[in-house]
């Protein structure tokens, strides 16, 4: 254990052409009755951009988050309640980086199930940044039809073609929080949109990752849904192709955050006990170390 701490403890210390409405800035509220519990609220909406067109509207869902109310699967579902402490910390790392950002675009990438819109909706949230989730906006281009109906309708060239429009049209924005698909990343031309704000790697185990997947079901994976045996042997299987194919392009991040090394830290055995808001806090941290990096400056 001490070695894998020593080994990771670097890693710590459509979008159409109508405009992307910022929202308001997410803030952390603290209540009178949550501090007496040493608990707080999460709040954060999303205003609805207006498009020319209603044909394909872009709508993204109002987050609210509390104490009270915790989803079984959390990284799956987006709910993600927090300490008063984590508030704290994610509260300090902001002023630590928000002067260098310069509003630049978080742009989350991993394999699927590995906390991405989650983890995106803490971060906006707390940097005051709009929230997209790439796959949710091209359902909407292409009619309101799911990610898994595209595949199985038009083929995945059309679905990464579309994904592709997407991220070009939202790189041309600012102070956007983005939440890539799992594939992403095997199109270079992605990395060019993505590079003009920083991307951040959320890197999950393959057993975690095929847990996560196995609880919720595999109907809305098409890349998994097709597979026989049990749902975590075909999820675990299939994710750990893959991983081969696109760990090298995953690589291309600005910034990693691995789940494995702050489990260690933290005297973890299993990433499962990591809270959202951790993985949200070693994000800023890791986003602060490339700043430091590609800027030259001290953090």
């Amino acid at each position: 254990m001490e070695a894998k701490v020593a080994q990771c403890s670097s890693l710590s210390t459509w979008v159409d052409s109508g405009k992307i409405i910022k929202r308001p800035n997410g803030f952390l509220r603290v209540s009178q009755r949550c501090k007496e519990h040493r608990r707080f609220q999460m709040l954060m909406s999303t205003q609805v951009p207006k498009r020319s067109s209603t044909r394909h509207k872009l709508l993204v869902p109002e987050v609210s988050c509390s104490h009270n109310k915790f989803p079984a699967s959390v990284l799956e579902s987006g709910g993600f309640p927090a300490s008063l402490d984590e508030a704290l910390m994610l509260k300090n790392k902001l002023h630590e980086i928000e002067p260098y950002l310069n509003g630049r675009c978080i742009y989350l990438v991993g394999m699927m199930g590995s906390g991405k819109t989650t983890v995106g909706r803490i971060l906006s949230g707390v940097l005051g940044y709009s929230f997209f989730d790439s796959d949710v906006l091209v359902e909407q281009a292409v009619g309101g039809i799911s990610v898994a109906e595209i595949f199985k309708i038009y083929g995945e060239s059309f679905f990464r073609e579309n994904e592709s429009e997407v991220l070009r049209k939202l790189s041309s924005r600012h102070q956007l929080v983005v939440s890539t698909g799992g594939g992403a990343v095997i199109r270079p031309i992605n990395w060019k949109y993505m590079h003009r704000g920083i991307s951040v790697w959320l890197d999950v185990p393959l057993e975690a990752l095929a847990r996560r997947i196995a609880a919720v079901g595999t109907d809305t994976r098409p890349l998994l849904h097709h597979d026989s045996g049990d749902a975590y042997s075909k999820a675990f299987m299939r994710l750990a192709t893959l991983l081969q194919e696109r760990s090298g392009a995953y690589a291309n991040a600005n910034a990693r955050v691995s789940l494995e090394c702050i489990a260690a830290r933290l005297g973890y055995r299993d990433v499962d006990n990591l809270t959202p808001a951790v993985i949200a806090i070693e994000a800023l941290e890791q986003i602060g170390n490339f700043l430091k990096e590609d800027d030259g400056i001290a953090i």
